[in-house]
């Protein structure tokens, strides 16, 4: 049987687990889009803090939204109060593997059987929570990580292996109501998909530095230059500069350092440049689309 939305998800509320730094963050964007959120932390000093900078903050967050209507914040010590009734709820717990597989069979035995059940963990992955829950529950559990709201909107959403396509696209789109920006890992991926990027980005640079290539004050201000002033793009440099030419540097890099290819040239000859997919330059195009500009349109 298909997946099908929570029934009368918008009367319904959103529980959040952890009313820490980000748990709050993540109540206030949900209350802002006019849905009644419960959160549940076994603090007292919490909980009050949640409520106190909801009272604070909460202008911040519904100019992120187009809601009319601001929803409330209920604060709960008890789970099963939190969790009754909720179409979707969000475990902002610490970030103690065991406690998280606690969490999830917890969520199975007193969430309603329709809730989506969501894991914020940059850490962990979502298909290392399940050893406690049932396959049928499986399907309706995923990574939905945020950042740090309000200033970062962005979230990451990333399947336990398990989960239902169909929630992606929903979920998504609720997301969006909240003033968030989704981004959806087509695969499991250890670090989502901007931790990856920023990764490579800091590993290099460390790298940099640490062979005295240059400082931190000049690695900054050439990535302002580049990336902040320029606006390059990654993948839109890169079909600039032609994938022929970047399969060429990456080469010498590779033939520098001993590093393995597989992902870079190996990838690149076999899904581009074999096809006569160069870039900007080719009439097929490269990681774009044909004759692809910069503002997201086909010419």
């Amino acid at each position: 049987m298909s997946w099908q939305p929570p029934i009368n998800y918008e009367n319904r509320p959103v529980a959040i687990l952890g009313a820490g730094v980000l748990g709050r963050r993540i109540a206030c964007t949900w209350a802002a889009a006019g849905y009644r959120v419960h959160v549940r932390d076994p603090s007292a000093d919490q909980r009050a803090q949640c409520l106190q900078y909801f009272n604070e903050n909460r202008e911040t967050y519904e100019q992120k939204t187009s809601s009319s209507t601001t929803g409330p914040i209920d604060v709960f010590e008890d789970l099963e109060s939190a969790i009754a009734n909720a179409w979707l709820v969000i475990e902002a717990v610490p970030e103690k593997l065991e406690l998280k597989i606690s969490t999830f069979a917890a969520l199975e035995a007193s969430a309603p059987e329709d809730a989506i059940l969501a894991s914020n963990s940059s850490s962990y992955k979502s298909s290392e929570m399940l050893a406690s829950v049932s396959e049928a529950t499986k399907h309706r559990i995923l990574n939905v990580h945020y950042y740090m709201p309000p200033t970062n909107m962005v979230t990451e959403l990333m399947t336990c292996q398990f989960t239902s396509p169909s929630i992606f696209p929903f979920l998504s789109s609720r997301l969006r109501e909240t003033g968030a920006l989704p981004y959806v890992a087509r695969k499991e991926s250890t670090g989502f998909i901007f931790n990856r990027l920023w990764a490579a980005v800091k590993r290099e640079t460390l790298t940099i530095l640490s062979e005295g290539v240059s400082t931190p004050e000049e690695i900054d201000e050439l990535w302002t230059e580049m990336f902040i002033n320029g606006k390059s793009k990654p993948c839109t440099l890169m079909d600039k500069v032609g994938l022929d030419t970047v399969s060429l540097i990456e080469q010498h890099y590779i033939n520098e350092r001993g590093l393995d290819g597989a992902h870079t040239v190996e990838y690149l000859k076999r899904e581009f440049l074999d096809q006569g997919k160069l870039g900007n330059k080719s009439e097929k195009g490269g990681l774009y689309p044909p004759k692809y500009t910069e503002g997201g349109e086909q010419q």
